[in-house]
């Protein structure tokens, strides 16, 4: 299901949603919705994998990967949720790379029922 109803307004916060739209579209159960902050948020079992604004992307992780992330100069480390291992990013160049890590990002908010159907 997808509220096609954005809080996204600018031209490159949109064209990041289509992309982000394209990168998850075949993930099962994932539902797009504006949360109370007006983000456009990506959920899969009413988890959280990936919040947007017309500024930019984040998107799950875990402490790890969010270290090695970080150490590239356009990740950064959002308020709030950082320390749980959370990354953002502003206007990404790369979308293989976005699409790897937004996979991965519902591969951690997901029911191990669902992530059955990528092993």
């Amino acid at each position: 299901m997808v509220d096609n109803v954005s809080g996204i307004k600018t031209a490159m916060g949109i064209q990041m949603l289509e992309q982000v739209r394209l990168k998850v579209k075949d993930l099962p159960e994932v539902i797009e919705l504006i949360d109370g902050h007006g983000h456009t948020t990506f959920k899969v079992k009413d988890k959280s994998f990936i919040m947007m604004s017309d500024y930019g992307i984040t998107f799950k992780s875990d402490l790890e990967n969010q270290e090695i992330l970080l150490q590239q100069e356009q990740f950064f480390k959002p308020a709030y949720i950082g320390h749980r291992g959370w990354v953002s990013i502003h206007n990404p160049k790369d979308w293989d790379e976005m699409g790897v890590l937004l996979k991965e990002a519902y591969m951690r908010a997901a029911p191990k029922r669902l992530l059955k159907l990528f092993m």
